[in-house]
């Protein structure tokens, strides 16, 4: 019993960074999505990451032929030869870049201390979302991998390797190709939870904090500063640099974007938001500043 005891919470205060990150996620999901459907996304979500790195361990599929170092096995939770946290870690990572690519494709009103997001369920679910969430999620491990194939010089630790060097700072392109198919996979997995129950009812958790739709995409920008910090911190500025010029274009497009298109949304985007979410800031109060397109 003791040594169970010692496991969990090891689990938990050998991955700090992972857990807070998770705890972000979880207040961010429910708040956005209600607490029914975060439990179901973390639990399905965590499944599927956990079934694609058991495959890759023993077939090489997706991500490549690739081992996990089991030093810390006495000392945190492993299952079936993966470690507990690094499969949890999908489930954040995929409900901020699906969050990211709504706020990207999605018209934003402008209120009294607030942004709300005119999203609609038809957006939320559109094959546009899973394209732009699953590659904005294939970018974030292009930043986490190389500098957590590095673990042995940081905290984290060395918890794996690649049985061949890749030519991405060791990373082979298999692991990205892999990651792309399984990101589109957990977004697609919760799009599909995102259909089940009445959108006309609020969902049990779903609250109208100030600037919620900027969560999710800040907790995305944190996990991108929290690697690129590690990568410096170690010496390795290349690595560091490449990061930068990588997410450079698309943060500020991704700004620039917002900035161009606050209030100025059609009538119809607010009416088919307010039809599917009728509980949504957006129906209290106007926009002066709204403006339609000419038809």
């Amino acid at each position: 019993m003791t040594h169970i005891l010692d496991i969990a919470v090891g689990t938990f205060t050998m991955r700090p960074y992972v857990f807070a990150f998770f705890a972000v996620y979880l207040v961010t999901a429910v708040l956005h999505l209600g607490w029914k459907k975060t439990a179901w996304f973390t639990v399905c979500g965590y499944l599927v990451a956990f079934a694609s790195e058991y495959s890759s361990i023993n077939t090489g599929f997706p991500y490549g032929w690739y081992y996990y170092v089991d030093v810390t096995r006495d000392r945190e939770l492993w299952i079936a030869g993966v470690p507990f946290f690094d499969s949890l870690s999908y489930v954040f990572l995929t409900y901020c870049s699906y969050a990211t690519a709504l706020l990207v494709l999605g018209p934003v009103k402008r209120l009294k201390g607030d942004l709300v997001l005119l999203e609609t369920a038809r957006l939320r679910r559109s094959f546009p979302v899973l394209l732009l969430g699953s590659l904005f999620q294939v970018f974030l491990d292009i930043i986490t991998d190389p500098v957590a194939l590095q673990g042995s010089r940081w905290f984290l630790g060395r918890i794996y390797g690649y049985r061949e060097v890749g030519t991405h700072f060791g990373i082979p392109m298999s692991n990205y190709w892999g990651w792309w198919l399984v990101s589109a996979a957990l977004i697609f997995v919760l799009q599909r939870i995102d259909r089940v129950g009445s959108a006309k009812r609020r969902p049990a958790g779903v609250a109208a904090a100030p600037f919620r739709s900027l969560y999710g995409p800040f907790l995305y920008l944190c996990v991108i500063l929290f690697n690129l910090g590690v990568t410096f911190y170690i010496g390795e500025n290349l690595m560091g640099l490449t990061g930068i010029f990588i997410f450079t274009l698309p943060v500020v497009m991704a700004l620039v974007l917002l900035a161009q298109k606050v209030d100025r949304y059609h009538k119809d985007e607010l009416a088919d938001h307010l039809a599917d979410y009728p509980w949504s800031p957006a129906a209290s109060g106007t926009s002066s500043r709204t403006v339609f397109p000419l038809t």
